[in-house]
């Protein structure tokens, strides 16, 4: 590990990228992540074996990324909530022909083009696939700088492991923000586990290819049941999420990323005036931590979703709870941030609301 150096949230994601072993990006600019390019334009050139291409736009992005991945090479793009909609249609291309590659949205205020205020008005679209298709991407929540370092460096090792893109949900208040980072050693690229399905050109041999077009639907059909199998395993072996004060908590928050860090302010805050509350903070939004969920339903029966958004996780939080927990939620849309003192006010108010004492509803 490297000494801790003051970065910018957008600065650390490059720097990460780059000694995890990505050696190929390309991006299009959009506020609040300009940053990020403009450090991969910088720090690739330095590399002396990197590639920076600013697209013409952010579709021609995504297919650079694809072809990239094909011959082997660690690939990334990054983008903001509308680029990364464009991008779509790529990522499942990157899906569906099973090719690794790191796509990062900074989350800003939306719908349409909205604003550069951070949000997480992008749940859905990350953790359901996004474009066309039945498929899933491996979906990373950071909620601090050294977070991001850190699960952009599982990200890469993520994407070749399991052949998938993974997306890394920041928002344009991680990206901006400077606190200390402490860096992951420099990966050895010739000591990653071969990839002996990259297009590499014949060489004698019978030449390889990579496509999604199957027109016969059987061939279809087994593509997409070989990727629920993926899937699958990904759901078993990559769950992560953290608790905070919830062994006692009568009162759980839910909360991930920039709106995680909100609420555990405010849960220190109402602890201080004796109130059980506790947080759990997904850290995968796909796959989802259910069983941490269920785990923790065991002795809570009310539920607190605070959110970016309108309320997206909250279906997550339904689907894994099946009935057993009451869920609440309160957020704020469109770029408005919430405060700690704002979140512990709506938490107090829903205790007491609820008359949660001695961890039992009355």
């Amino acid at each position: 590990m490297s000494k801790k150096l003051l970065m910018k949230g957008t600065h650390v994601i490059g720097e990460a990228a780059v000694r995890a072993g990505c050696r190929f990006y390309a991006g299009y600019p959009i506020t609040p992540q300009n940053e990020l390019t403009e450090y991969m334009s910088e720090t690739m050139a330095a590399l002396g074996d990197g590639t920076f291409i600013q697209a013409e736009s952010e579709l021609a992005a995504i297919n650079m990324v694809i072809g990239a991945a094909m011959t082997g090479s660690r690939a990334m793009t990054s983008s903001s909530s509308p680029g990364i909609s464009l991008k779509q249609e790529g990522i499942s291309f990157l899906a569906a022909q099973e090719l690794p590659a790191v796509v990062v949205n900074t989350m800003r205020g939306g719908p349409g083009l909205g604003n550069i205020a951070p949000s997480q008005g992008d749940y859905f679209q990350a953790t359901r696939g996004g474009g066309h298709g039945d498929y899933r991407t491996i979906v990373l929540a950071p909620h601090s700088v050294q977070e991001l370092s850190d699960l952009t460096t599982k990200a890469f090792e993520y994407a070749d492991r399991y052949r998938t893109p993974v997306i890394i949900l920041a928002d344009g208040m991680m990206g901006q923000m400077l606190e200390p980072v402490e860096f992951a050693d420099p990966v050895d690229l010739n000591k990653l586990p071969p990839k002996n399905w990259k297009l590499d050109g014949a060489r004698g041999r019978a030449s390889r290819f990579i496509r999604s077009l199957l027109l016969d639907p059987a061939m279809e059909e087994e593509l997409n049941w070989k990727l629920v199998r993926k899937y699958q395993t990904i759901t078993r072996e990559i769950v992560q999420s953290e608790t905070y004060l919830t062994e006692d908590a009568d009162l759980v928050v839910m909360a991930y990323g920039t709106a995680a860090r909100i609420a555990k302010g405010a849960v220190k805050r109402v602890r201080s005036l004796g109130l059980k509350v506790g947080l759990l903070r997904p850290i995968t939004l796909w796959p989802f931590p259910e069983r941490a969920v269920v785990e923790v339903s065991r002795s809570v029966k009310d539920f607190l979703v605070f959110e970016m958004n309108t309320g997206q996780m909250v279906e997550d939080v339904k689907l894994s709870l099946e009935g057993r927990s009451d869920v609440h939620f309160y957020g704020r849309p469109g770029g408005t941030v919430s405060t700690p003192d704002e979140i512990a006010k709506v938490i107090s108010s829903l205790y007491h609301r609820q008359n949660i004492k001695e961890g039992q509803n009355v």
